[in-house]
């Protein structure tokens, strides 16, 4: 009886340590992966004066086949959907230059974890409160992971 406790007690302190090491992890990627194709996307801005065209979820636009990892972009990202390459879009009312998106595709559905979104807007945008409106993390129309590269 004694050995059962133990391990129940252990267990009720070691997974909820897990939980945050895996939505860390899945944060750390997914942020990195922003990171280095808005790179990508404002070098080309910047040598060509224009954004690459809008292109569907999952495509890497014509533009950037040789300046992206097109495996890294047309995987299923960490928390579920694709990467979506977003260009003079509108959400909620605010129109973005260039911005990349998440999305859920038939192959890559995308689930909506509160606590995985908080987590991004602290680690891109750095702040104790949560606003999903300002700084580089939005949420989008249809409530949409959104990093924007330029407003």
């Amino acid at each position: 009886m004694v050995v059962v406790l133990i391990i129940s007690v252990l267990a009720s302190i070691t997974v909820p340590s897990f939980q945050r090491i895996q939505l860390r992890s899945k944060t750390t990627a997914i942020v990195n992966d922003f990171r280095i194709f808005a790179t990508a996307f404002d070098v080309y801005a910047q040598e060509n004066g224009a954004w690459p065209a809008e292109a569907a979820v999952g495509v890497v636009p014509p533009e950037m086949v040789s300046r992206l990892n097109t495996s890294a972009w047309q995987r299923k990202t960490p928390m579920g959907g694709q990467y979506n390459w977003e260009y003079n879009q509108n959400h909620f009312g605010t129109r973005y230059a260039a911005a990349i998106a998440i999305s859920a595709t038939a192959s890559a559905p995308l689930k909506l974890d509160v606590p995985q979104l908080t987590d991004l807007e602290h680690v891109i945008d750095g702040k104790n409160q949560i606003n999903w409106l300002s700084g580089n993390f939005h949420l989008g129309t249809g409530i949409i992971p959104l990093y924007i590269v330029q407003p």
